[in-house]
């Protein structure tokens, strides 16, 4: 399935996350962003794959594609202790077409955990190999490559939310969740909240995808309040959570040059949700992926980063 989304932005902060608010902060404290940019950065090497460009040059405009990871916080109390990718969003921009390409994977999706020799839940990726595994499995499963990525640690969701002040998003339908009443219609939201209201996946006609909406929705408020940001007042509190809480390979030049380069892009964005079915072993839900449709999206993708000319 896809469709075009009304949200120009969402893509940006999928590419760079919470860095646009580090440079909208940057011409009030621009010693503080590199400074706290320096200290986010984490390489993990490029793998070679067919008709793949050496590096990406952002000047020219060559396609590029990113993996953004949610990290979420395990449950103790109930006697997990490993981190797992909650959300991983994999998405393309070609400049010269002009668009933007975007997958939602469910992370229940059944796959190959590359470096694990077995097939599990492609949210344990993280558990058992951290972000080069999640990468690996990722590129393995779509059969493209992942040139730069963003991992947000989620505990860190609620922090930045509450650095800028809160975030409105709109309800489709009324639920309760962790103690929690969420009405329909236009709701205001603190960490806490917004944190709930991104989480909750069993109440939701739409299972996952429609967590994956949400999520989408309070992301791109983040960004609005980003941009628009016009004082300095927040800008410590916001640059101390990016820096606790996410890690990238982009460098900050990288940013910069992808916000006046690749904006365009956003003119038309195409979401893709991976086609499959629900489906159980052993007691355990997994989402069952269509590989005809999983192929049928990976062509896709490669036009897109031009890797089949």
């Amino acid at each position: 399935m896809k469709k075009k989304i009304k949200w120009k932005k969402i893509v940006l902060i999928m590419m760079t996350v919470f860095g646009v608010v580090m440079v909208a902060a940057g011409s009030y404290a621009w010693n503080l962003v590199t400074s706290t940019f320096m200290n986010i950065q984490e390489n993990i090497e490029r793998q070679e794959a067919e008709n793949r460009l050496a590096s990406i040059n952002f000047d020219e405009g060559d396609p590029f594609s990113m993996l953004l990871m949610g990290i979420d916080e395990p449950n103790r109390e109930a006697g997990d202790f490993y981190h797992r990718s909650d959300t991983l969003v994999y998405v393309t921009i070609n400049p010269e077409k002009n668009s933007t390409q975007m997958v939602s994977i469910p992370r229940d999706t059944y796959t190959e955990l590359v470096g694990y020799d077995k097939k599990d839940k492609i949210n344990h990726s993280y558990a058992f190999g951290g972000t080069e595994m999640t990468i690996r499995t990722v590129e393995n499963f779509l059969d493209v490559p992942v040139d730069y990525f963003v991992r947000i640690d989620m505990k860190g969701f609620k922090g930045m939310v509450d650095a800028v002040g809160g975030v409105e998003v709109e309800n489709e339908f009324d639920f309760r969740f962790e103690g929690k009443d969420f009405e329909e219609g236009p709701l205001q939201l603190n960490g806490e909240d917004a944190w709930k209201f991104a989480r909750m996946r069993l109440d939701d006609p739409r299972g996952d995808f429609g967590r994956q909406e949400r999520q989408r929705q309070i992301i791109q408020e983040l960004v609005d309040k980003g941009m628009s940001f016009s004082s300095i007042t927040r800008i410590e509190e916001i640059l101390s959570v990016v820096e606790n809480n996410i890690r990238t390979n982009l460098s900050l030049g990288e940013i910069w040059s992808i916000q006046s380069n690749y904006r365009d892009a956003l003119n038309t964005i195409e979401e893709h949700e991976i086609a499959g079915e629900d489906g159980e072993m052993d007691e355990v839900y997994y989402y069952i992926p269509d590989e005809e449709k999983v192929q049928e999206l990976s062509e896709i993708l490669k036009e897109h980063l031009e890797l089949n000319e």
